[in-house]
This record gives structure tokens, C-alpha cells and sequence, in this order.
């Protein structure tokens, strides 16, 4: 048994277009808001503290490990240390860990971190390598 073929020829002209009810023609008319929101100020973050950034390679198998340490880490509690460690990871697709009062990323991930603690408050300074 052969399978039905299916007619290539062009036969029947589409008759009615499917999308015609989405032209927007049966909408009402709304009035247009022209007065747009004022911006909203930004705010100055709060100044932190001085973080370093160091990278690190020692005692780590030859692993590349970034340091975030610091005068800015001494009066931060374990929960904000713990909810920073988790946004670099997720952010970064990272791993890292909270050792005392410095946070630990895996990689040199300087170049990424820098602008976001910048963006916290702190004042980043770079520390070696």
C-alpha cells in the first residue's frame, strides 16, 4: 500500500486570515497618559568601609582563588556576609565559602566583583596579582 500524496499544486487561495480579530479594531480608544512619572533619586550608597580584592593561588593545588577581605568585612554581620557569598555565587556561576570575615570565590573573578561592591558602599581596592 502506498501513502496518500499530499497536493503541492497550490489549490485553494487562503480564504480568511485567522489573525483578523487581533487587528485591534473592535478596541476602545483610551486617553494617552502624558505625564510621565518623575525619575526616582538616586541615593548615594553608604559608605562601608575599604574592601581588598586580592587573588590568591597559594596552598590551592595551583587553583585561582579571590579574596574579598577588609576594614569594610569587620562590621559586617554573618547573614550579610552569607547572602553576599550566595548573589557572587549565583551571580557569577561560582563556588566560595565564608572563612571568619572574608569571603572566598573560586576563579579570578575580580573584574566582576569590583563594580558590584562598588556599587554596595565599599571602596575596592585591588591587593596584588
Amino acid at each position: 500500500m502506498s501513502k496518500k500524496r499530499i497536493s503541492t499544486d497550490g489549490g485553494d487561495e487562503l480564504g480568511a486570515n485567522p489573525f483578523a480579530a487581533l487587528s485591534g479594531d473592535n478596541l476602545p480608544n483610551t486617553p494617552k497618559q502624558s505625564v510621565p512619572k518623575p525619575p526616582k533619586k538616586q541615593t548615594a550608597p553608604k559608605k562601608r568601609g575599604r574592601i581588598d580584592l586580592q587573588r590568591q593561588k597559594g596552598g590551592r593545588g595551583g587553583k585561582i582563588v579571590t579574596m574579598i577581605s577588609g576594614e569594610g568585612m569587620l562590621h559586617t554581620g554573618p547573614q550579610e556576609l552569607d547572602a553576599m557569598l550566595k548573589h557572587f555565587k549565583t551571580r557569577l556561576g561560582c563556588g566560595g565559602k565564608v572563612q571568619g570575615k572574608t569571603v572566598e570565590l573560586q576563579g579570578d573573578v575580580r573584574d566582576a566583583v569590583e563594580p558590584e561592591l562598588i556599587q554596595r558602599g565599599y571602596r575596592v581596592v585591588r591587593v596584588g596579582g
